[in-house]
């Protein structure tokens, strides 16, 4: 490699950083060559050709002007301070004022040479540049002042102006053809339309015009798509290697396990059922993901699972995100199964010590058939007898290490992934792209219809007269706050004070009780027993009731600031009501946002539709805000946009598939690199391929 220099050295050691500028680079994540090659700029200026200073006039829309500066202003008073600063290139001299520009005192000094590129305008006669764009010339025989040229202009921060990134990274571009080594032959990249990855990363920081920069981000939006289900293809080939346990459903269990429900399943349960049932029948373990909106009746399916797994001498898991879902589900599941053989447990952080060994006892002997429980599970000292099925409620809670950490002795146990949230095609093939898809399409017949509306505050406090009477007749209503306390630095309403608020106000002598994410367990569980049972009429809450509660009698919720949620969020918090009979009302309280916020809202006033609403939401705020994927465990996306590049995934996943299909370990000749590529993406957060 050039100089000792490869991609893994630390990037003090390239030309011009230093220690310094290395622990500033650090600050924006930047600590090896490879990454400083790979930070790439977040737009584009165009800098005209310079001209000499003696041919502009003050009347150019654009221009460029360089030269050593020979005379600078510091106006600090004034009511529009500024910053001029006068060059000369020989042929004439010209001013450039920044106004508020005291930020550039320490930066252009006498005697530096400046370029300068912008709009030109006259002051006293004379041609001046205007708040121009500005890049000092430490070098200037690489600054191409002779043909226009596209400025990159890279995320600044760690003290590190874009400009000097800027020149960092310019000194490092002479290492990528010995550094960057192909991934592909040609014959590959010609049958895709993809530019070779040297080129691709040398043109992301200096194209020499749009169409190669397009060129270029197409390529390496290509490359994070393929490390991705590269990821996943391997994740999924390497569960496949341990058999499951066989699990087959005759018709005499079928009618036993249906029995145990006082209702008749619904053609969309039955049909994801039908799915589940063949996968569980077979000898490789099954990882599906269950979709269902809000109110589908996802739990009764995942408890069929359970039960067959029971029927077959087996045991099954089901693991909930918080400690209030966790016990939901573990009372729905006793009174299912109150008179049956069936012994089911809850594990949970707050199971004391002695029952907790009672409990991990009665699991490593299989005395117990079904636990649910939470990321206790997870627990190293946790065993199973026969651990055959595991339940994931809420499956975005939860990363992919977390995922596939409850483990059974010798066989894989099949896994069943369950969300109600309904997933954009796009992070269906990322974040759960390693597991099949079935889908509740339908709510279970007699639901309620939710009318949703959108209003100030000023139309909240004229709808509490009805809210109260609407309480008072026996109806239940979840208030909604962004915040448990309140914020110093945020000026939005705290679920904590709105308690208060409505103890003593107009919902007074109504029942009001507060539960937030800061309580105990026990008290949490206590509180949302009192509200399910009606002791509570009003729940003052912060967004801990996002998912899985079940209060029919629950017809009326108010969401403050709605306008800080997102809409998946907010179809979610939605659908804690409506689960009765009885319509029920969504209140959306915008507090703030402008009109951009109330349009914004209003597609919830419009839609139901769970899926239509998470495709409009990724495409507003954009996959990691909508998931937190950050913490799903695949390789992060710089360059790759999953909306605007689906086609390149798709054709990435297809291609990743096949070649892991054809090398599961990625250990052929042809393939190294790759290898190397995948440890790299994915080291500390999943050893895909043994690190090495």
């Amino acid at each position: 490699m050039s100089d000792g220099i490869e991609l893994d050295t630390p990037v003090r050691f390239v030309k011009g950083v230093g220690p310094l500028r290395a622990e500033q680079l650090a600050q924006l994540g930047v600590t090896t060559v490879y990454d400083l090659l790979t930070y790439f700029p977040r737009r584009f200026d165009l800098r005209r050709q310079a001209q000499p200073i003696v041919t502009i006039n003050g009347t150019e829309a654009s221009a460029t002007a360089a030269g050593e500066v020979v005379e600078t202003e510091d106006r600090v008073f004034g009511p529009k301070p500024f910053f001029r600063c006068t060059l000369t290139d020989g042929t004439a001299m010209i001013n450039a004022r920044w106004f508020f520009g005291g930020y550039l005192r320490d930066k252009i000094k006498k005697g530096v040479t400046l370029a300068v590129s912008g709009k030109v305008s006259r002051y006293r006669e004379c041609p001046e540049f205007v708040n121009p764009r500005l890049q000092i010339l430490w070098d200037e025989s690489t600054a191409h002042l002779q043909h226009d040229e596209m400025l990159p202009v890279y995320p600044a921060g760690g003290k590190l102006s874009s400009g000097v990134i800027a020149q960092l990274v310019h000194k490092a571009l002479p290492l990528v053809p010995s550094l960057i080594t192909p991934w592909f032959d040609r014959e590959y990249l010609r049958r895709r339309e993809l530019m070779p990855r040297p080129a691709a990363i040398a043109a992301m920081h200096r194209p020499e015009d749009r169409d190669q920069w397009r060129l270029a981000r197409r390529r390496l939006a290509y490359d994070e798509c393929l490390l991705m289900q590269l990821g996943i293809a391997i994740l999924r080939a390497r569960r496949e290697v341990r058999p499951a346990y066989a699990l087959p459903c005759t018709q005499q269990i079928d009618q036993r396990i249906r029995a145990r429900f006082p209702f008749t399943l619904t053609p969309a349960q039955d049909q994801a059922l039908a799915e589940i049932v063949r996968d569980l029948a077979s000898p490789m373990p099954m990882n599906r993901l269950l979709q269902g909106d809000v109110g589908s009746g996802k739990t009764v399916v995942a408890l069929y699972a359970a039960l067959l797994a029971v029927a077959n001498r087996k045991q099954a898991a089901i693991m909930a995100p918080t400690e209030i879902l966790a016990s939901q589900h573990f009372r729905k599941i006793e009174q299912y199964l109150a008179g049956s053989r069936v012994k089911v447990a809850l594990l949970s952080g707050q199971t004391p010590a002695k029952k907790r060994q009672e409990l991990l006892a009665a699991l490593a002997t299989g005395e117990v058939q079904i636990v649910v429980g939470t990321h206790a599970l997870l627990g190293d000292d946790v065993r199973f007898a026969g651990l055959a099925l595991v339940v994931i409620d809420e499956q975005h809670k939860f990363g992919v290490l977390q995922r596939t950490g409850i483990r059974g002795k010798g066989y894989a146990p099949h896994y069943l992934v369950m969300t109600a949230t309904p997933i954009p095609r796009t992070l269906a093939m990322t974040v759960f792209g390693d597991l099949e898809t079935c889908t509740i399409t339908a709510p279970p017949p007699g639901r309620g219809r939710t009318v949703t509306k959108v209003v100030e505050p000023a139309g909240l406090r004229a709808a509490m007269g009805d809210i109260r009477r609407r309480l008072a007749a026996g109806e239940q209503a979840y208030f909604i706050y962004p915040l448990v306390n309140p914020s110093p630095e945020l000026e939005l309403a705290n679920a904590t004070e709105a308690y208060e608020e409505l103890s003593r106000g107009e919902l007074k002598g109504l029942g009001v009780g507060l539960i937030h994410g800061q309580m105990p367990p026990a008290q949490k569980d206590s509180i949302m027993r009192d509200f399910a049972a009606g002791r509570i009429r009003v729940l003052a809450a912060s967004i801990v009731v996002e998912v899985g509660l079940d209060v029919p009698a629950a017809n009326i919720i108010v969401i403050n600031h709605a306008e800080r949620f997102g809409l998946a969020q907010l179809h979610q918090l939605r659908g804690r009501v409506g689960r009765g009979e009885s319509n029920a009302t969504c209140i959306l309280v915008a507090a703030g946002g402008g009109e951009e916020a109330r349009r914004r809202l209003g597609v919830l006033e419009k839609c139901n539709d769970g899926f239509a609403i998470a495709e409009e939401d990724l495409r507003i705020r954009g996959p990691g805000e909508l998931f937190g994927t950050r913490q799903h465990g695949l390789s992060e996306l710089k360059v790759a946009d999953l909306v605007e590049d689906f086609e390149l995934l798709r054709m990435a996943r297809r291609d990743a598939f096949e070649i892991v299909r054809n090398d599961p370990t990625l250990s052929d000749a042809h393939n190294q690199q790759l290898r190397r590529e995948v440890i790299r993406a994915y080291a500390g957060r999943l050893d895909l391929l043994g690190g090495g």
